[in-house]
């Protein structure tokens, strides 16, 4: 059973007992009101039975976290009911003793109500963050102590006042000043959004305490009611319910609902400082035509307001300036990191239908190391106005740092909204590529995303959406993965494998494969694609897709790669006829200037002629072409023949395309297992074909595997196709053999 399943019980439990409390408090009142007489005993018998509550479940939600809070809001809900009793015993009594507890007891209470509040997890102040803080507390407390002024010390000084009681008349008043105090540093901090919400209704509660006790001494005891006015009464019986409220509520939080979120202030709470300068002005103004005092104050009033009033609005545009730029990304405009958060946080608070789009650019660090930083920002700056140009306006746009950008999608009703934004903005990317010089470099983008599930928080989400985006990335370039129940966290296992793959090469353990390629008019093998399998020693085979993006982020994909060129040069020697052996290079080969001579190396050793060597890439391994194209060329002018590999997947760029030095075009699996007959799923590979003819570019067609895809790839043109209709890939033994057997066949067929 999980926590919160065994949780569940005490939920309810506490819903109940909740509700139960707020029922018999309202009956309470009711009959307070109603009957005069009984209204004393009942009132002190529900702040009684709140505080005692209070501080029997501020205990219990201590246990919940922020401990020391809790526990202090206890306290200060035990110094209450004494201070309640107390004073109940001296209006009774009439004993000076009772008095001067209740009095010491309700001072040392706001005192441990203030210290609870200031406990509360909230945002740290450093340096002249401080400095601001105090004067945003200060300009928040002059206002309350204008109003305890006015309303509540003023009187006592116009009247004649028995001093005596001075606890009562000024010392509570000061008490109210500290915990005002409390709830200025708890609203300014951030600390409503740091905790819980039960946090929130405790802040609640206090605010309406301290309004219950400046409007019991502003109204004042009418003499029949030794509980006080009623307005003032009332208020203090909701804000005792709304503190015991909050323990209650915080005390049936489950670790997950109790747990702290990241402490940060909304815009709003910025500008209560200045509200409060507003209400110290409003005071003022009310004060002076009450008064009859216009001749003599109205004009300094008057001033005061207008000097005031410009400061706060110079203030006012400066919070917004400094606002923006705390959630502005200064590069490209768009959000950064921290508004990102808070809207993420809003949106899941809501309920709202969200999904979460994390994007990376591939290849970024190479644009940046190859054509400058400039290059790079320019690249930012494209893609940023391709990510506006994309998204709707109740979309928003994020840059979090160096080429990672998100997109925080609104109004998702299934994966499907979240494949189609993703995918229009890839393709917009892929077609808008920026001038470098006399170079052009295209921004590709790899995109893990995940839709939000009810109950899960920021972090949950982001994590969802990070796993999804590593899975893109080890699918290689220019990917969309969405995150799906089930889908694990690979890294940890993928760092484990990738330490395995150093020794792999060097230990015998990577096995290299070949899958003939077939003339399709004659049915003549004409070469072989090398494929490389890894034999662990521990976990058996694993696949390729498994290793090869593994050993491109780790680097070890050089060492592989060029293992894989050594054998199958060696072994496309011991092939009947003058077959081709095709071998894939990884991206990050591409980039390596020490490609050139490598691979020559490779050839000179083996001594396999060029001319039998074909090298297979991406196009979106062109990261640089200013390193990867001259490398083509003069690889090409030694006579090394190169196909582009999985052309027409992705977003193929025909201006790439024409500018690639490459003798052929690979069509992918993907198009021939949609062909047929009637030809109607044809189109995408006939135009492939057409496109290749223009070029002067051969064809190879992959994964064929019945004779009506042979047939239709034939009727379309196409030279030379690969698949399990004629073999799967073959150790070296096998595929010496099938070279053999093949050609003897076809030799006696044209015979």
């Amino acid at each position: 059973m999980s926590v919160s399943a065994a949780r569940t019980p005490g939920v309810r439990r506490v819903r109940a007992g909740a509700a139960a409390l707020i029922l018999l408090v309202l009956v309470g009142q009711v009959v307070a009101v109603s009957v005069p007489e009984r209204r004393a005993g009942l009132t002190m018998a529900c702040l009684v039975l709140l505080n005692v509550a209070g501080a029997l479940f501020a205990v219990r939600a201590a246990r919940r976290g922020d401990r020391v809070a809790w526990l202090l809001v206890a306290t200060g809900e035990l110094l209450t009911t004494a201070t309640n009793t107390s004073m109940g015993r001296a209006t009774a009594t009439g004993a000076q003793a009772w008095f001067w507890i209740g009095s010491t007891c309700g001072i040392t209470a706001s005192v441990v109500f203030a210290a609870a509040l200031l406990a509360f997890p909230a945002q740290r102040a450093r340096g002249w963050q401080r400095a601001a803080l105090a004067g945003e507390a200060v300009a928040v407390l002059g206002c309350g102590f204008m109003y305890l002024w006015y309303f509540d010390l003023r009187p006592l000084l116009d009247r004649p006042t028995d001093w005596s009681r001075w606890p009562l008349l000024a010392g509570f008043p000061v008490g109210d000043l500290l915990v005002l105090m409390g709830l200025s540093a708890v609203v300014l901090r951030g600390g409503l959004n740091a905790g819980s919400r039960p946090v929130a209704l405790l802040t609640v509660g206090f605010s309406i305490a301290v309004f219950s006790d400046a409007a019991f001494g502003a109204i004042g005891d009418d003499g029949n009611h030794s509980t006080g006015p009623l307005t003032a009464t009332l208020a203090g019986i909701v804000a005792s319910l709304c503190i015991t409220l909050a323990a209650m509520w915080q005390s049936a939080a489950n670790g997950h609902a109790g747990a702290p979120r990241r402490p940060w202030a909304p815009a709003w709470f910025s500008y209560l400082p200045y509200a409060a300068v507003g209400a110290a002005l409003a005071l003022m103004v009310t004060v002076t035509l009450h008064q009859g005092q216009i001749r003599t104050w109205g004009g300094l009033v008057l001033g005061l307001i207008l000097v005031t009033a410009g400061v706060a609005a110079r203030q006012i545009v400066s919070l917004h300036d400094s606002r923006q730029h705390e959630t502005i990304d200064p590069l490209t405009g768009l959000v950064n990191r921290v508004g990102l958060n808070r809207r993420l946080t809003q949106a899941l608070r809501r309920g709202e239908p969200i999904a979460l789009l994390l994007i990376d650019l591939d290849g970024f660090k190479a644009v940046n190391d190859s054509y400058g930083h400039n290059t790079g920002d320019l690249l930012l700056l494209e893609f940023a106005a391709t990510l506006r140009a994309n998204v709707r306006g109740s979309d928003l746009a994020c840059r979090i740092g160096g080429d990672e950008f998100v997109v925080l999608q609104h109004a998702v009703t299934g994966e499907g909204d979240v494949t189609a934004l993703a995918r229009r903005i890839q393709a917009a990317a892929a077609g808008n590529p920026i001038r470098a010089g006399e170079r052009t470099v295209t921004a590709r983008a790899s995109i893990g995303a995940a839709l939000a599930t009810a109950g899960e928080d920021g972090d949950e989400l982001r994590h969802r959406a990070d796993i999804a985006m590593y899975q893109a990335k080890r699918a290689g370039r220019h990917e969309l993965v969405i995150h799906r129940p089930g889908m694990l966290d690979r890294r940890a296992d993928d760092a484990a494998l990738g330490q395995d793959l150093e020794a792999a090469v060097n230990s015998g353990q990577l096995r290299v494969l070949y899958q003939p390629m077939i003339e399709l008019a004659t049915g003549v093998p004409v070469g072989a694609e090398a494929l490389v399998r890894w034999h662990h020693p521990v976990r058996g085979v694993v696949a390729p897709l498994d290793f090869i993006p593994i050993a491109e982020q780790t680097g070890a994909i050089t060492d592989v790669g060029l293992y894989v060129l050594e054998q199958a040069c060696r072994e496309a020697l011991n092939w009947a006829g003058d077959a081709y052996v095709s071998v894939n290079l990884a991206a990050r080969q591409m980039q390596d200037p020490a490609l050139v001579p490598a691979v020559l190396d490779v050839l000179d050793r083996t001594g396999l002629s060029p001319g039998r060597l074909i090298l297979e890439i991406t196009e979106s391994a062109i990261v640089d072409d200013r390193v990867a194209i001259p490398a083509i060329e003069e690889l090409r002018r030694h006579g090394i023949r190169f196909a582009i590999d999985d052309f027409g997947t992705g977003y193929s760029s025909l201006q790439y395309l024409s500018r690639l030095p490459a003798d052929t075009l690979k069509v992918d699996r993907s198009f021939v297992a949609e062909l047929d007959n009637d030809g109607k799923d044809s189109a995408i590979t006939e135009a492939i074909i057409r496109l290749a003819d223009i070029l002067d570019l051969s064809t190879v067609a992959e994964g064929i595997e019945t004779p009506e895809q042979a047939a239709e790839l034939r009727r379309l043109g196409c030279h030379t196709g690969q698949g399990f209709l004629y073999a799967r890939p073959l150790p070296p033994d096998d595929v010496r053999r099938y070279f053999s057997e093949r050609r003897v066949t076809a030799d006696s067929s044209h015979g």
